[in-house]
């Protein structure tokens, strides 16, 4: 695909909205003192996220029937999360997660 002056000020105005959709909130934030309550339930966002990616890799999707257990993804995640809440340390979680995963495909 050829570089295009239309293609080159898409991907400059596509930068310039995913810079600001990014940096509009924190400069909002930063002048106004949110309510305690407001603060309590966006501290639970991060956990809904984390949930929702996992629970998206352990069960796949067919149109017009239930999701199917994907049995690899499954068991990576037990002892990933087991090492979640022994070290509670991200690089720890993370290098679980990828030699289990390793682990699951060299042996199945």
């Amino acid at each position: 695909m050829a570089l295009t002056v239309k293609v080159l000020w898409a991907i400059i105005g596509c930068g310039i909205v995913t810079w600001l959709s990014r940096v509009i909130p924190f400069v909002l934030v930063k002048n106004f003192d949110l309510p305690k309550w407001l603060i309590h339930y966006l501290s639970f966002v991060p956990l809904v996220i984390m949930t929702a990616l996992i629970m998206e890799n352990i069960f796949t999707h067919h149109a017009g029937s239930l999701p199917t257990v994907n049995y690899e993804n499954l068991l990576a995640t037990v002892p990933t999360f087991v090492a979640a809440i022994i070290s509670k340390s991200l690089i720890v979680i993370v290098v679980v997660g990828i030699v289990s995963m390793a682990l699951i495909r060299l042996a199945f």
